[in-house]
């Protein structure tokens, strides 16, 4: 019984970390565009997930958190990457 608590509670943890929802701020400007971006936002953030989720491996995340100062994963990282460069400002 134990292990399977265990196993649970290691398993949840895990899948915690592929949730990443990105904190943007919606009513400012980056310092790059003369307008702000937001309007785009649900598109962009669909696109970025992507991209990350095309770019990045299980392992490959697992081992981007461990050696990562931040304990972020590399799905995580790319998508604020992406989002930031699209003129969105990330706050997470």
């Amino acid at each position: 019984m134990k292990k399977t608590i265990l196993t649970l509670g290691l398993l949840c943890t895990l899948l915690s970390a592929c949730a990443y929802k990105p904190l943007i701020d919606t009513s400012g400007r980056s310092g790059t565009f003369n307008n702000d971006q937001a309007k785009e936002i649900t598109n962009d953030i669909q696109h970025c997930k992507t991209l990350a989720k095309e770019n990045s491996t299980f392992v490959g995340n697992i081992v981007y958190w461990t050696l990562n100062p931040n304990m972020d994963t590399k799905k995580e990282s790319l998508t604020r990457k992406c989002l930031t460069n699209r003129g969105h400002s990330v706050l997470n």
